[in-house]
């Protein structure tokens, strides 16, 4: 049995896949010479685009790809019928396959006639570089993103008082020079300052737009978004499909919801989407749900089953991957870095990956990685039954927290084994205010302006943390908000009772480990690292309690296992290695005041620590024998040893 694949109720993930027979092969090549409609999809004489084949693919169907760029967007005509008779699209032995929502464009010729301030005249005048693109209504017949705007469709949750709104008016077209885009300006006049950046009429027909160094468009590659998606049925609910090893580009969407992604299965249930790239999508990269909350949902429709597994998802603007209602998931193997461009959290759906009502769920062996004002991970609203395990979050930039869990009141969700690595936070700084002298003692309440957190839970109840390494959080490693009078269907609202912190390391967290909002919860076997002072803190009833190990054990009865440590931690987040480091010595100049407390420096004087029973692997998913652990995601604790720590199976 797969030791990581145990869900939180106690039983395997519900894995469905079975080796697959195809009963029929078809051959694409975009390279052959020839008019569409004189192929049949042999080897010998294989059709030019995607679209002829997924035409006439019916189930038990392998479509195989050969290398090549194809811009157009695939709409499958049908599904499969089962996990052995399923329609697969295929990169043909591996070979570099683009699917680009987008069109290569030479037709530009130099701007004229605008001006860059109110003083000059055009921009050829003033020597600046600034070229005319007038736009090939063949290459937007049903879709010109460059006429519609970023803003989702359905705006009920947007508080236009803290949004900045810039980007969610920016026009959904973008600009691509060598593969890298341009930047979006709201003025023709900014042009004149910005270079690498283009503006667009107020009709959506043509785009003006400036290289770096003022250079030549002509010895350059320049494409122009022209799709909204790359992969994506026309008709909701096709389901058995395979996508593999497929580059998808370019796909000109608006911000979710609805939740429409470059890959789309659209209300497609057991899709398998592996070995792909999605790289610069405006909105979503994968979506995998129900697209919105105002579509029916039949009582026999299904949602989810979906596979993700061995992807890149590069550079989403708003989300990596998004599912509304999706169940039974694997997410697994994939590297999700550069989401969140847009700078659209306050939309409420971005993310690494941003999902709903999701249970009974497996996302293990993942890298989330440069979120950008954003969360990593998102689970919104009635989670159940969910293990994440074994991800690596990292370097989450001007990021609130790393890992959301939002009013999730009924079902445990386990998060054990990962790796939690520089958490921003997003705040204005301006708004702390310095505390000199005494001034700060005597507040009967934190301020809450300081964030960045591994885990942030909202509303949620029953949350099981374990033997992760939780590190580099600008203000902790926990927090958690009741949020009482939240309560749908009238039901209750959330209490953010009993947590479950067992075996896992702190290290070096701003404010604190753990902000607890009540004393309901429990925490046992966990290792402190390098913290500051108070660092354990139970926050209501007002005051707060302010704690170190000493207090917590005492006052609480918490962590009789746990440590305090002031050793070392590197981890290096491009090439994926942590080591640990021994002490030679205190960080402080006295040992005064800090007489009951025992501070480990050596790596070696870890103590173990009794194994819960709901983990029995550490992150490179080893059994861990025994009724003793270290804490933390190492079966073993070694000073300078390099952990290899990219937890993919490729």
């Amino acid at each position: 049995m797969d030791i990581t694949s145990i869900l939180p109720e106690g039983k395997s993930f519900a894995f469905w896949e079975q080796e697959q027979r195809y009963g029929q092969e078809l051959h694409v090549d975009c390279n052959q010479d020839g008019e569409s409609g004189e192929q049949d999809g042999s080897i010998q004489k294989p059709f030019l685009t995607i679209n002829e084949a997924a035409a006439v693919a019916v189930p038990g169907t392998r479509v195989w790809i050969h290398g090549g760029v194809y811009r157009e967007c695939v709409h499958p005509a049908m599904g499969g019928t089962g996990p052995d008779q399923m329609i697969c699209y295929e990169a043909w032995q591996k070979e570099p396959v683009w699917i680009k929502a987008s069109v290569e464009v030479r037709n530009f010729t130099r701007s004229q006639g605008w001006r860059l301030n109110h003083f000059s005249s055009d921009a050829l005048a003033e020597g600046i570089s600034i070229w005319e693109l007038k736009l090939n209504p063949e290459d937007f017949k049903g879709y010109n993103p460059f006429c519609a705007v970023n803003i989702l469709h359905d705006r009920l949750f947007l508080e236009y008082d803290k949004t900045d709104m810039t980007t969610y008016l920016n026009r959904r077209g973008m600009v691509f020079c060598d593969g890298k885009p341009l930047l979006q300006v709201q003025l023709y006049g900014q042009l004149g300052t910005q270079e690498n950046a283009y503006w667009v009429e107020a009709n959506g027909q043509t785009v003006h737009f400036r290289l770096r160094g003022d250079q030549d468009p002509g010895k350059h590659l320049i494409e122009i978004t022209c799709r909204e998606q790359c992969f994506a049925p026309e008709i909701p609910f096709l389901s058995y499909i395979k996508v593999k090893g497929i580059t998808c580009a370019h796909a000109a969407g608006g911000a979710p919801v609805p939740q429409r992604g470059s890959i789309s299965c659209f209300r497609g249930h057991h899709w398998i989407i592996e070995d792909c790239q999605v790289d610069w999508a405006n909105g979503v990269g994968i979506d995998m749900g129900n697209e919105c909350w105002h579509h029916c949902v039949p009582e026999d429709q299904i949602i989810g089953n979906t596979i993700i597994r061995r992807c890149r998802i590069k550079d989403a603007g708003v989300c990596g991957i998004a599912g509304l209602f999706a169940q039974n998931l694997l997410i697994e193997d994939n590297v999700i870095e550069g989401t969140g461009w847009q700078k659209m959290e306050l939309s409420w759906e971005a993310g690494g990956m941003k999902i709903h009502n999701c249970r009974n769920g497996l996302i293990r062996r993942n890298i989330f990685t440069r979120t950008f004002r954003a969360d990593h991970l998102w689970l919104d609203c009635n989670n159940e039954n969910n293990r994440i395990t074994q991800n690596l979050f990292l370097d989450g930039i001007e990021q609130r927290e790393a890992v959301f869990i939002e009013c999730t009141r009924d079902g445990v969700n386990f998060i054990d084994n990962n790796i939690f690595w520089n958490v921003e936070g997003r705040f204005e700084a301006g708004k702390v205010q310095e505390e000199t002298g005494s001034s700060g003692w005597y507040k009967m309440e934190e301020d809450e302006i300081v964030n960045g957190y591994a885990i942030y839970a909202e509303g949620t109840d029953h949350l099981y943390i374990a033997n992760n390494l939780i590190a580099k959080c600008r203000s902790a490693g926990y927090f958690a908000k009741a949020v009482p009078f939240r309560m749908h269907n009238n039901l209750r609202g959330g209490t953010s009772r009993d947590a479950h912190f067992i075996n896992n390391i702190f290290y070096e967290c701003g404010e604190a480990a753990i902000k607890m909002p009540t004393e309901k919860n429990e925490a046992e076997g966990n290792l402190y690292v390098s913290m500051n002072g108070g660092y354990l803190r139970i926050l209501y009833p007002a005051p707060p309690c302010c704690l170190d190990l000493p207090a917590w054990q005492e006052f609480y009865g918490f962590d009789k296992e746990g440590q305090e440590g002031v050793f070392q931690i590197d981890v290096d987040t491009e090439q994926y290695t942590l080591q640990f480091h021994s002490a030679d010595k205190y960080p402080w100049d006295t040992m005064r005041g800090r007489q009951r407390h025992q501070y480990v420096m050596k790596i070696e004087d870890i103590k173990t620590v009794k194994k819960d029973p709901q983990v029995s692997s550490d992150f490179f998913g080893m059994l861990l024998e025994g009724d003793q652990c270290n804490p933390g995601p190492f079966g073993d604790l070694v000073p300078e040893k390099i952990y290899h720590i990219d937890p993919r199976k490729l």
